[in-house]
């Protein structure tokens, strides 16, 4: 069989635990044996991260910038645990935070819908598609410890070496303290961001923060994205016949469990990173959502949304075979493939992306499923295959 030439290299960063074993079996049983792949590989396994001083993050970030299409793996963000386990040099920040940082774009995330599967809230008939701010917040904070009587304050320093003073808390006893930033033009780019997005889905748009409790930071969100809509959106939303609705987010979560979905809803970092997995678990599985990160200069990042999977890596590790679901890994695999091949206008490699999505789909839809899904497909008979069985049915459609 030909393989398909692609002409650009992908960024591909792999990662940690079970999902690193799976980035391996979906390039030798998915995607070797029919394309000539091409990638640009920077190993963001926490070892090397801790290796490297977190320098192969920073530099897979700034290489996606160059080449305009990356694919990655689930990483470890590591805790204490993880510190003693790996025996780190120091606690390193997120992986996906820091890319968030230097691409400055909004990850979009929605659900991989399955005839067979219906959501657990019955009223969702239509696909929600969740736009997460991908900047600053609790994924660019800095964090103290504060382990004796003391007074926190705000200090902002000028130019011109003046400075401004707010008290934070005055501490009687131990505590913890957070600091965390936005800044408006990243605020700008996500509005931006969201309102092309749903003029390209044709659907409404809902923004939700907590601005009657943070009344300044939350309140600045906000008032940018009202701004943008009036200014610049506002026709084409009537145009095209949909609406922009700003709610706080407590309200949000309300109205969208009696919603009928096909919205794109709009949340800040952390928000977004919560909301998505809700959407995700309610149709189905954590492992049934697609990720990727846009940026306003229009570079792409395709991600699993999900964690490292470390349950069953533990067992792998004993030598046992898992049934760990790799739907979402394939779909960061395919979307990146599906873009790169757009770009660099090879209508081969974008109809084999379609068509291992169509395979995996169709996989599941034929009763072969993954064990997160034995209990949740609504068929007369369900096999449950362990993962490289799940992907070697899929790779058989495909041949």
């Amino acid at each position: 069989m030909r393989r398909i030439k692609m002409k650009t290299p992908l960024v591909e960063m792999d990662g940690d635990e079970m999902t690193r074993v799976i980035w391996q079996q979906i390039k030798d049983i998915l995607i070797n044996p029919f394309v000539e792949l091409k990638t640009e590989y920077f190993d963001l396994g926490l070892e090397n991260r801790d290796r490297t001083d977190d320098q192969v993050t920073l530099d897979a970030a700034w290489r996606t910038r160059e080449l305009g299409v990356a694919v990655k793996c689930a990483t470890i963000t590591p805790n204490a645990q993880r510190m003693d386990e790996y025996k780190l040099k120091k606690m390193w920040k997120s992986p996906n935070g820091t890319i968030r940082a230097i691409l400055d774009g909004t990850v979009f995330r929605a659900p991989i819908l399955v005839d067979c599967i219906k959501p657990f809230v019955s009223c969702w008939t239509k696909p929600i598609t969740l736009a997460r701010h991908a900047y600053g917040d609790v994924y660019r904070d800095s964090e103290m410890l504060i382990d004796a009587p003391c007074k926190a304050e705000l200090l902002l320093t000028m130019p011109d070496g003046s400075t401004q003073r707010q008290l934070i808390h005055d501490f009687k006893g131990p505590g913890v303290l957070l600091g965390m930033h936005n800044t408006d033009e990243s605020i700008y780019s996500f509005a931006r961001s969201c309102f092309n997005y749903a003029l390209d889905l044709k659907q409404d748009l809902w923004f939700a923060t907590k601005d009657t409790i943070s009344k300044v930071y939350d309140h600045r969100f906000k008032d940018i994205f009202q701004e943008v809509f009036e200014k610049e959106f506002a026709e084409a939303f009537k145009t095209a016949g949909i609406e922009y609705f700003y709610t706080l987010i407590d309200d949000a979560v309300a109205r969208i469990m009696r919603s009928e979905g096909g919205i794109l809803w709009a949340c800040k970092n952390y928000d977004g990173d919560v909301m998505s997995d809700m959407v995700a678990s309610a149709c189905g599985s954590l492992a049934m959502m697609t990720s990727v990160l846009v940026s306003p200069e229009g570079q792409y990042e395709f991600e699993a949304a999900h964690g490292t999977v470390t349950r069953h890596y533990y067992r792998y590790l004993q030598g046992n075979r898992t049934s760990t679901n790799p739907m979402a890994t394939i779909f960061a695999w395919t979307g990146a493939l599906r873009k790169r091949g757009e770009l660099d206008d090879l209508p081969e490699l974008v109809a084999f992306a379609d068509q291992v999505e169509k395979s995996a789909l169709a996989t599941i839809e034929s009763g072969t499923v993954t064990g997160d899904l034995k209990d949740l497909v609504q068929l007369p008979a369900v096999t449950v295959a362990d993962t490289e069985e799940f992907l070697r049915s899929i790779a058989a459609r495909l041949a």
